[in-house]
């Protein structure tokens, strides 16, 4: 009995390396869209967190300014009211000490800084004074002032004629506050805006 014998071919070298590059193009493809998915999600993680921490800390100031009181020494509750800062006094930890309460723009960070009144008699030393950033994403432009001012005649309409800065803190009774934030602009070519106003209820008028 004769036993015939098929030939069994193998894959040849084209074919092998055909083979190869389609799977090392499928990882390739997986790869970039896995990198692709991280980079959206780690962007709007970072986006929501720096609104979040905004949000909070232009909630604080609102409060804080809406209580603005006369500072420890007898000076006037408002101190300075510029397009990127604005400094008041305010009990704003509940110690009943008055504190030298100053909210600014450094660069894309929204910060507050606060100083104890010390010594006898009593001064608000610039030494004292302790920063924190409330917000390290924030985007104004130069022609995009954080704060507005407006006297005792607004009425909350878009006629209402801001006051001229820096303000005349004894005209003063109410700040309105816009912030642009966004952590990645390259990524995200619009800004999330950010505003709210604060009515200095001890200083109110016609509001």
């Amino acid at each position: 009995m004769i036993l015939k014998h098929e030939n069994q071919k193998g894959l040849s070298l084209v074919e092998i390396l055909v083979t190869l590059g389609i799977f090392l193009f499928v990882i390739v493809l997986v790869w970039l869209f896995i990198k692709q998915s991280y980079n959206v999600q780690s962007f709007a993680f970072g986006q929501t967190t720096a609104i979040t921490e905004a949000q909070r800390g232009v909630e604080t100031l609102v409060k804080e300014a809406r209580e603005a009181l006369p500072g420890d020494t007898g000076a006037y509750a408002l101190v300075k009211a510029d397009d990127f800062e604005f400094i008041f006094y305010a009990d704003y930890d509940r110690d009943a000490a008055v504190e030298r309460v100053r909210y600014y723009l450094a660069g894309s960070d929204f910060t507050k800084a606060v100083t104890e009144a010390s010594g006898n008699p009593l001064q608000y030393l610039p030494g004292n004074e302790a920063a924190t950033v409330i917000s390290k994403y924030v985007r104004n432009e130069a022609n995009e002032p954080v704060f507005t001012y407006y006297d005792g005649n607004y009425s909350g309409q878009e006629s209402d004629l801001a006051l001229t800065t820096p303000a005349n803190p004894l005209e003063l009774k109410l700040v309105h506050i816009n912030l642009k934030i966004n952590v990645e602009p390259d990524k995200a070519p619009v800004d999330y805006t950010l505003e709210s106003d604060a009515q200095i209820r001890n200083l109110k008028d016609n509001l």
